[in-house]
C-alpha cells in the first residue's frame, strides 16, 4: 500500500504542473487537525493526572486544553460563577506521563484562558439547550469540546467519542465560530452522519490495515480536521497503516504512521485503474 501511495503521489507531482496541487492546498487542514489531537491528547492524559492528584472532586467544574508553543496544557477550573484555575498539567510533544508538569496552584485565567473558557461554555450552552436540533446524541458516546484561538478566528469543534473499546466513530462532528467578543457567529454540521468503524474483530482473528469513508458534496472535497484528529488517535489502537477518504474529486490518503496526507484526483486514479487493466489484459 505504501509503494502504491508514493507511485500515485509521483505521478500526481507531475501531473499538477501549473496547476494547484491538492496536497498542498490541504496542509492547513492538516495543520488544524493536529491541533486538535494535541488538545484531545492534553485532555486524555491530563484528566487522569489530575484526578490522582486533586482530592476535592466537588470543586472541579470542568477543564480545557490549549497548546503554547511546544506545550499543550490541560487546564481544570473550579465549580463557582466566577471560576478559577485550581490545577494545571502541561506535556511536551511526547505526552509522557514520566515528564508531565502538575501544578495545583489557584490562580486566575490568562487572557486567552479567559476566552477558551467563554467560548468553551458558549458552546456547551449550544449542546444542552439544542434549540434547533442541529446536535445528535447517540447511545454509547460522548460529546468532546475542542475550544481553539488564533490569531484570525475563534472556533469550538464538537467531536463525537466512543464509550467502548474496539470502535472509532467519525461524523456527527460540528463547527461552531465565534467573534472578537466571543458571541456565536454559526454553527454548522461538518459530516452529516454518524460513522462509526469497528476494527480488531478477534473472534475472527482477522485485523484491517485500512479503512475508509466518503463525503458528500457538502461536507468537503478534502479531509476534515476532525477526522485528521480522529485518525491520530485511534488508528495506533486500530493499527490501521491508512485511512482514505473519498469525495467527489479527491481521494484523500492518510498515513497513520507517518501522519501525513496525500490528495489524489479521482480523474488520476481512474486513469491508473485503466492502465493497470489493459496491463492485466496483456
Amino acid at each position: 500500500m505504501h509503494k502504491t501511495v508514493a507511485i500515485i503521489f509521483t505521478l500526481i507531482s507531475v501531473s499538477v504542473l501549473g496547476q494547484k496541487n491538492p496536497t498542498e492546498q490541504a496542509q492547513p487542514i492538516v495543520a488544524e487537525g493536529k491541533l486538535l489531537y494535541k488538545s484531545e491528547m492534553a485532555s486524555w492524559y491530563g484528566t487522569d493526572l489530575f484526578l490522582e492528584n486533586y482530592k476535592n472532586r466537588e470543586n472541579i467544574g470542568g477543564y480545557f486544553s490549549y497548546s503554547e508553543n511546544d506545550v499543550a496544557k490541560c487546564v481544570f477550573f473550579s465549580r463557582v460563577e466566577n471560576p478559577k484555575v485550581i490545577g494545571t498539567i502541561s506535556f511536551d510533544s511526547t505526552y509522557d506521563l514520566k515528564d508531565a508538569k502538575i501544578d495545583l496552584t489557584e490562580r486566575d485565567f490568562t487572557r486567552t484562558e479567559t476566552d477558551l473558557y467563554q467560548i468553551r461554555k458558549a458552546a456547551l450552552n449550544e449542546l444542552n439547550t439544542n434549540t434547533d436540533g442541529l446536535f445528535k446524541f447517540y447511545n454509547n458516546t460522548s460529546p468532546n469540546i475542542i475550544p481553539l484561538i488564533s490569531e484570525k478566528e475563534k472556533k469550538v469543534y464538537v467531536l463525537t467519542g466512543p464509550k467502548i473499546s474496539g470502535v472509532v466513530i467519525f461524523g456527527n462532528d460540528y463547527l461552531l465560530t465565534f467573534d472578537k467578543n466571543n458571541k456565536l457567529l454559526m454553527k454548522k454540521q461538518l459530516h452529516k452522519n454518524i460513522i462509526p468503524i469497528e476494527y480488531g474483530n478477534t473472534e475472527e482473528g482477522t485485523e484491517l490495515e485500512g479503512a475508509l469513508h466518503s463525503h458528500l458534496p457538502e461536507t468537503g472535497d478534502f479531509i476534515t480536521a476532525t477526522d485528521i484528529c480522529t485518525l491520530m488517535l485511534y488508528a495506533k489502537f486500530a493499527k490501521w497503516k491508512t485511512y482514505s477518504v473519498v469525495s467527489q474529486k479527491y481521494t484523500n490518503i492518510w498515513d497513520c504512521e507517518t501522519n501525513e496526507l496525500t490528495v489524489v484526483p479521482i480523474t488520476t486514479i481512474d486513469k491508473i485503474t485503466k492502465d493497470q487493466e489493459k496491463k492485466d489484459k496483456k
